[in-house]
């Protein structure tokens, strides 16, 4: 049996940039070939997709991870890694997608209409775009970017043209199934229809959806009920028709109390997408008012007597059976002209395209401020500097010396030094933590050394590591200073 899932939790991960190459170009008489490494490939992004043979979101309840492929790594002579395919999942029309706070990212309405829900990463840089004057043949390559990893919110609002709503057992979905094709699950018990049915109703050249809407009770937009849950299949209907069971014998109820009590839970609704779909408030939309099961004698003089209140209040009234099929006649005729007049005063849109909406961010900005939890420590926040950080090898001294020239270029030392760090002070950018010498001369010009090295880093009157260990023990006052550090 086919379930009906209209809002799942879904967790994307994009595709992991491909590392650089480090590599020399080697051929017989060239023993200096010079760097040859070549870029690593970008990892591949997750896409949301509309595509008309998806109806539910049923796949993502049952796999609710996402992840794109990966970029592979760079190669020598000048190779560069291939980019991951991106992962196109593929949704229903009208799907919503948010963050876990309910902002809402995109509207997805339109077939071919695509979102990039996360983007993947950029490949790291080889050895032959590192090439410099300074470093004429870097034997190292920079680390590809992680892929962005995020969690989303999907969101089902069907697309209709008219909405049922009422009470249980009103009747919704006997005239969904009377007016088309569509079988809804139809029994003599409230809350028989547990999840929205579509129809499709032709009326001379109009042709419109309907859709039946669960039973609604005063309560629902509070989350009593079913309503809450599927209160926001009707934001996109342009017209909302009140179906009215006339014959019930539940005691205080009358077709007037109930069109009232959900006219009051329509006005407390307030839907996410007034803005996108244009549609304002569900208490604005143009109404329609079916008087259902006249065939019983008492509730056809029930539907004569309060059809005038209801005309009173300028909306059509109808009163129809879906057993004897009376009525529906001009019913279908009433609600196409409502559609059609709808759909001459909002023409079709444009064709759906992707809108980008980059967020304004400034790349070189960074901040140093003490770390709350270690004494005498600092964070370095920025763009720039954690994604420095994310791509060097630090077991490569070359590649670390680089980073330091780059952090030096920025700004990053001269600010630690006027926040007050001192010599061995632990610094932590992004996820690396690392003891701040402000003796290694980063910036300054590079004496040669093997590939892969760093004079800079090999000073002899550099601390050792035991050294500086001991020195952040006796700053925290874990141990005492003239304790012996062997």
């Amino acid at each position: 049996m086919s379930r009906f899932i209209d809002r799942v939790a879904l967790h994307v991960s994009a595709g992991k940039g491909g590392n650089g190459c480090a590599s020399v170009h080697r051929e017989k008489f060239k023993p200096l070939g010079g760097p040859d490494g070549g870029n690593g490939g970008r990892g591949g992004a997750v896409i949301l997709e509309v595509d008309p043979g998806v109806h539910t979101l049923l796949d993502f309840h049952y796999h609710q991870h996402a992840k794109a492929e990966n970029g592979t790594q760079g190669m020598g002579g000048n190779r560069s890694g291939s980019n991951g395919d991106d992962l196109v999942l593929k949704v229903p029309d009208g799907t919503v997608v948010l963050d876990p706070d309910g902002t809402v990212l995109a509207d997805l309405v339109g077939v071919g209409t695509r979102f990039e829900a996360a983007s993947g990463g950029r490949g790291g840089l080889g050895n032959a775009a590192l090439a410099s004057k300074a470093r004429k043949a870097p034997g190292f390559a920079l680390l590809g970017e992680a892929g962005v990893e995020r969690d989303l919110v999907l969101e089902l609002k069907s697309v209709a043209d008219v909405g049922l709503v009422g009470f249980p057992s009103a009747g919704k979905s006997s005239l969904v199934a009377t007016l088309s094709a569509a079988k809804p699950k139809i029994a003599d018990y409230p809350f028989t229809t547990l999840t929205p049915n579509l129809g499709v109703v032709s009326s001379g050249d109009t042709t419109f959806t309907i859709a039946d809407v669960p039973g609604l009770i005063p309560g629902a937009s509070e989350g009593r009920g079913l309503g809450l849950e599927f209160l926001r299949h009707l934001e996109r209907t342009a017209v909302l028709a009140h179906v009215v069971d006339c014959a019930t014998l539940e005691p205080g109820r009358d077709p007037i109390s109930d069109v009232d009590a959900l006219e009051a839970e329509l006005a407390a609704y307030k839907p996410a997408l007034d803005a996108d779909s244009g549609l304002g408030d569900l208490a604005e939309r143009p109404r329609i008012v079916i008087l259902n099961k006249v065939d019983v004698p008492e509730a056809a003089e029930l539907a004569e007597m309060v059809t005038p209140d209801f005309e009173a209040r300028g909306w059509p009234v109808f009163s129809i059976s879906t057993v004897s099929h009376s009525g529906l006649r001009p019913l279908t005729f009433a609600l196409a002209k409502l559609v059609h007049d709808y759909r001459e005063a909002h023409p079709p849109a444009e064709p759906a395209r992707q809108v980008l909406r980059p967020v304004a961010r400034n790349e070189a900005a960074f901040t140093v401020v003490p770390d709350p939890e270690t004494p005498g420590g600092f964070v370095v926040r920025g763009t720039r500097p954690e994604r420095w950080v994310a791509q060097t090898q630090f077991d490569n001294d070359e590649a670390v010396g680089y980073l330091a020239d780059r952090l030096a270029r920025l700004g990053v030392e001269d600010e630690l030094v006027k926040q007050g760090a001192q010599p061995g002070a632990f610094v932590t950018i992004g996820d690396v933590g690392f003891e701040w010498e402000p003796q290694t001369p980063a910036g300054v010009d590079i004496t040669r050394t093997g590939r892969g090295t760093d004079a800079r880093l090999d000073q002899v009157d550099r601390i050792g590591a035991d050294e500086r260990k001991h020195a952040r023990r006796v700053r925290r006052g874990l141990v005492d200073p003239d304790e012996d550090t062997e």
